[in-house]
């Protein structure tokens, strides 16, 4: 059983030790520089008008944000506990996620993806999202490989 909710700053450290972990694991986010509490309150508490964590047996698994984009368009960001995974918790925070942009008066929400990000770009499309466009090299990574980043779309 999952149980959603809105993000507060309570849940910070929970959160940030999944995003950490994920980045310090590599090839599921363009993220590759670890975040600080200061910096993980900043990009994902206080910017995105949408965050929302999922809840398994009292422990957080997973946290969605949603980025305003102007004209009714939501970006969408996602990090479950890879160290600890609960098939299921990517769904249920994308339907706190759907609910909250579409009360927002969203029309679509789009999930932009590094390209060799194939974990994300399966998520997605299990999702519903359609792929909407490519922005060629858009990310450059440490090591200097230059990789797209593919636009997928969820219309509201």
């Amino acid at each position: 059983m999952f149980e959603t909710r809105p993000m507060t700053s309570a849940d910070i450290p929970e959160c940030l030790e999944i995003l950490n972990h994920t980045i310090r694991k590599g090839g599921t986010t363009a993220y590759e520089d670890e975040h600080t509490r200061d910096s993980f309150e900043a990009e994902f508490l206080h910017k995105p008008p949408i965050g929302v964590v999922v809840e398994h047996e009292g422990r957080i698994v997973g946290f969605q944000n949603a980025y305003d984009y102007g004209d009714g368009l939501y970006s969408i960001g996602s990090f479950t506990d890879q160290q600890r995974p609960v098939k299921g918790a990517g769904r249920a925070m994308f339907a706190a996620t759907l609910e909250a942009c579409r009360a927002r008066g969203g029309v679509a929400i789009l999930a932009r993806i590094t390209s060799d990000n194939a974990s994300g770009l399966a998520y997605y499309s299990a999702m519903g999202f359609a792929d909407d466009y490519i922005i060629p090299k858009d990310v450059t990574r440490r090591n200097g490989k230059t990789v797209d980043r593919v636009v997928k779309r969820f219309p509201l």
